[in-house]
């Protein structure tokens, strides 16, 4: 394995594990969090803060993608809005891209960046 396969490799193998600023666009406006996942060695853990509110994440699910990894998970805020959400993203590097819904109504682009290990 050479240099830069090890490189490859470690930031493929980091995937979503760090802190996060991501931006919901939805129809009211864009909304900004900040994300932490840790990896526990027995699975991925998560808190989202925004809105005046801090929530776990739950059900989080990680496969790797060719060039990254994809990761889904769900959570419950109560502000603006009561709603239970399921995000489904791919991180590459240290930008995600992807979607959350909120039962029946449209997906919402999600875009993010990573802002610590």
């Amino acid at each position: 394995m050479t240099h830069h396969d090890e490189r490859e490799a470690s930031s493929a193998m980091s995937g979503i594990t760090g802190t996060w600023h991501l931006r919901m666009k939805t129809p009211i406006g864009t909304i900004d969090a900040h994300y932490r996942f840790t990896d526990t060695g027995d699975g991925l853990t998560g808190i989202a803060a925004g809105a005046g509110e801090q929530v776990p994440l739950h059900d989080i699910v990680r496969e790797p993608v060719t060039g990254g990894e994809r990761v889904i998970w769900q959570q419950s805020i109560t502000k603006p809005l009561r709603l239970n959400l399921a995000y489904d993203v791919t991180v590459v590097g240290d930008h995600l891209t992807g979607h959350s819904r909120a039962g029946r109504l449209p997906r919402t682009a999600v875009t993010g960046e990573r802002t610590g290990a």
